[in-house]
């Protein structure tokens, strides 16, 4: 994900605002301070037919059946505050999204791992045979 579709992205959210329930006192009873990011995804211009795809894929928890994608913040006392750390997990999480996975690369176990393997399982394997009946005399 560049810049300009990060900008382009962040024109095309809306927000709402009410009563935040985390620090502040007084201040929780009378400001709406808790931030509620809203992004139409499906209705987005920002983004390809690919990207969109991706999005609802990996981050299908957090967008509801109409394409909107949430996010809240309410961590900090003030509304812009709580504004710009919507923001930032927004694009964070979008980040995360479009990330590509490493490969994984098998590998094979080295031939000293290989032995001892081997070693233990022919002493287990003589283990049981002494405690078979008929093998040991007496």
């Amino acid at each position: 994900m560049n810049a300009i579709t990060k900008e382009e992205i962040i024109k095309e959210l809306s927000f709402t605002f009410s009563r935040s329930a985390g620090p502040g006192g007084q201040n929780v009873n009378k400001v709406n301070s808790k931030v509620m990011l809203q992004w139409n995804v499906i209705a987005s211009n920002a983004i390809s037919d690919n990207e969109r795809q991706v999005i609802f894929s990996k981050l299908n928890s957090i967008i509801t059946k109409e394409g909107i994608l949430f996010i809240s913040s309410q961590e900090a006392r003030s509304q812009l505050a709580n504004k710009e750390i919507a923001v930032k997990k927004l694009v964070s999480t979008l980040t995360k999204a479009f990330a590509v996975k490493k490969v994984r690369k098998a590998s094979k176990p080295s031939k000293a791992v290989v032995q001892k393997r081997i070693l233990q399982k022919k002493k287990l394997g003589e283990k049981k045979k002494w405690r078979q009946k008929g093998q040991r005399e007496g």
